[in-house]
């Protein structure tokens, strides 16, 4: 990350000492790198992902800062069904009481195949996952994001949401369909007061699925997901407070960019 864009999404050390953040995709890249520092600047995080094993390992790590402390709630986002959300969202109520951020960083890429071609079990996998899911979770939790004083709801995007090209397919119709899912929650929930939602592209980052996607480029001349989680924070953070129903870019010079 440029020192632009770092200066950019500059969060104080405490700057979510207090809240509760919680994070899909919390095992792996960059949904473990935004629970990490999110815990390292004093949020209390729920783990979200599908990796018992994963999970565990980074709930160890959180553990060992002794800043804040962190709770797993594993969740198939493929295999789960109506249950399963609700006693996530049960849970979570019973032990915090309120939710201050949701960070939906898990996704899948699918294939990059010829829409004529393209496997329609994945397509129906990919979209499930990064479009359909992300809607479920944020509808049972938002009782307890409405009980939070400032909470933030923050959907990850991509560069193809707003510009498809060939062979992207279910990916970048799923991304498409996210930002609309944010811009259309960010104005039904504007009237709240308490409740911000928009959405971040964090731009190419040093990835497995970056890897899946493209195989021949040079993984160094990426920047890492801890780079790229301070965008994440400042969205998260009581800085982000009157930015509503915005799609931002991790590696844009200013987080006022839309």
């Amino acid at each position: 990350m440029s020192a632009a864009v770092a200066e950019s999404y500059r969060i104080e050390p405490d700057a979510l000492t207090g809240r509760v953040i919680a994070v899909t995709g919390a095992g792996d890249g960059i949904g473990r790198a935004v629970a990490l520092s999110a815990a390292e600047h004093g949020a209390q995080v729920i783990l979200i992902g599908r990796s018992v094993s994963k999970l565990e390992a980074l709930h160890a790590q959180i553990a060992s800062l002794k800043k804040a402390e962190a709770s797993i709630a594993q969740l198939d986002l493929e295999k789960a069904i109506a249950r399963d959300y609700d006693e996530l969202a049960d849970s979570l109520l019973r032990r915090y009481g309120r939710l201050d951020g949701l960070a939906h960083v898990a996704g899948i890429l699918g294939s990059l195949t010829p829409i004529e071609q393209y496997d329609v079990p994945t397509w129906c996998r990919v979209l499930h996952v990064n479009l359909t899911a992300a809607f479920a979770l944020t509808q049972v939790l938002m009782p307890a994001l409405r009980a939070s004083s400032d909470a933030s709801v923050v959907f990850t995007s991509s560069s193809v949401a707003q510009r498809p090209r060939a062979y992207w397919g279910a990916y970048a119709v799923s991304k498409s369909g996210v930002e609309a899912l944010a811009r259309v929650l960010a104005d039904e929930v504007e009237h709240y007061g308490n409740v911000r939602v928009n959405a971040l592209n964090p731009g190419p980052v040093r990835t497995r699925m970056r890897r899946q996607a493209f195989p021949a480029e040079d993984p160094m001349k990426l920047i890492t997901p801890d780079e790229v989680a301070p965008a994440f924070l400042w969205l998260l953070s009581a800085a982000s407070r009157g930015t509503n129903g915005r799609t931002l870019s991790s590696q844009s010079a200013s987080p006022a960019t839309s």
